[in-house]
């Protein structure tokens, strides 16, 4: 029997629609119940289908003014950053010296550490995101806290120590080996604890040595179900470091080729200067990107071409990431609008289903966690969010016109932030309710 039953509008990605016909990758209800059993869906349809399942025993919860879509994945996100998000006026390289360095030196402390990451994770969930691939910093205690944040909640949560130990302060760098024994430890701690899953966190080339790059590959041999996330080709300047550090090796991907970190448990940040060689090498080995687009803007790092990602000849995943804190906003709505913009930039319209597939379905499938999340699916976890079209006076006004599905969830992603999410659900329990009035 369910233990919980949510009614209303239901809307889901079960295919990629960049590589299909959108009506075959989307389902809608308009009226539609999902069963939740023991933190699953137990099944899920329309609504005069599964009444008879339920008893006078089930909570209804039932949102007749909102539409009900599995909660949103964040592909790519730095915890550890949530404190300088809006600093001003620099781009990448300068950005880490000024600001990122700085911040993540204070997680030495494991008190800070817990106190920003509890605040990490209300934050997600007051934006509907339900799961996330986050950085943590140089110091193992910052996973800690991370991981018994999202515990608390039995959320999804993908997450790593990052291995620096070149070309940053002193006083956040670890060398090789330490960084190989601490990621191994932490892998012991963590993975597979409840929801939590370790992710091997080499901060990017720049920041690396052969030695540290080499050892993260020994990581990935050693743990046949740990993922990688790092960062790659998200500004020149940065492209043309890496080409003076790694001298020997033909492109930045090459770089991390070399060293067994190309494989499909693989995601990296950005890739917005990759060359049509290098995306090859991505689809080949199935290594995925995470696109950042508010981060991007506001570093000023470039345009992401996803149309030459996604090429069907040779498709690329992607996610969609916020990369706070050089990303503006934990709101995946507004990522997707900023997605959209970008796109527009390069002479590309987006289309609303290919915005919520990157930022559920794309995303986990970019993590490795489409068995699981993303998908309103029996089976799958319980994680589910509540978005109200009507939620601000500009967003009621503008769904009183809207005269399709495709319109309204498209002036939603356009228009919408925080507000929209009316309810948050993790593993079938409601961690963020809005307040009402």
């Amino acid at each position: 029997m369910p233990q919980l039953a949510l009614r209303g509008a239901l809307y889901t990605l079960i295919d990629d629609p960049f590589l299909h016909p959108a009506e075959d990758c989307a389902r809608y209800e308009e009226d539609g119940l999902i069963l939740i059993q023991d933190g699953r869906i137990s099944a899920v349809g329309p609504f005069n289908r599964l009444r008879s399942r339920l008893s006078a025993e089930v909570p209804l919860r039932h949102y007749p003014n909102a539409i009900l879509l599995p909660g949103f994945v964040d592909a790519h996100i730095h915890y550890p950053q949530v404190e300088i998000i809006g600093s001003y006026g620099t781009q990448l390289l300068e950005w880490l010296n000024k600001y990122t360095f700085p911040t993540e030196a204070k997680f030495n402390d494991p008190e800070h550490s817990a106190r920003i990451a509890e605040f990490f994770i209300s934050e997600l969930q007051r934006n509907g995101t339900t799961a996330a691939s986050v950085f943590c910093t140089s110091a193992p205690a910052s996973v800690d806290a991370i991981f018994e944040a999202a515990r608390q909640d039995n959320m999804l949560i993908l997450a790593g120590k990052m291995m620096m130990d070149s070309h940053a302060p002193k006083n956040i760098l670890d060398s090789a080996q330490s960084s190989y024994d601490d990621s191994k430890a932490l892998i012991e701690r963590w993975h597979g604890r409840g929801r939590c899953l370790y992710t091997v966190t080499p901060r990017f080339a720049l920041t690396s040595s052969p030695g540290q790059l080499k050892l993260a590959g020994a990581l990935l041999r050693e743990y046949g179900d740990v993922r990688l996330q790092s960062h790659i080709s998200e500004n020149r300047d940065e492209l043309a470091r890496a080409a003076d550090l790694y001298p020997d090796r033909a492109n930045y991907t090459d770089i991390y080729d070399h060293f067994g970190l190309l494989d499909e448990r693989a995601i990296y940040g950005h890739g917005i200067h990759l060359s049509e060689g290098e995306l090859q090498r991505f689809h080949d080995t199935g290594a995925k990107i995470a696109h950042c687009p508010t981060s991007n803007f506001f570093i000023g790092s470039g345009l992401f071409d996803i149309e030459k990602t996604r090429s069907a000849a040779r498709p690329v995943t992607v996610g969609l990431g916020t990369d706070v804190g050089g990303g503006t906003s934990f709101s995946m709505l507004q990522t997707m609008s900023e997605a959209y913009k970008m796109a527009q930039l390069r002479g590309i319209s987006l289309t609303a289903a290919q915005c919520f597939y990157l930022a559920t379905l794309g995303s986990a499938e970019s993590l490795g966690i489409e068995d699981r999340v993303g998908s309103l699916r029996a089976g799958y976890a319980a994680d589910i969010v509540a978005l109200d079209p009507r939620a601000t006076p500009l967003l009621e006004l503008r769904s009183e016109v809207a005269e399709s599905l495709d319109e309204l969830l498209f002036a939603l992603m356009i228009c919408a932030d925080d507000r929209a999410v009316e309810a948050t659900y993790v593993a079938g329990e409601p961690v963020y309710l809005r307040a009402q009035g």
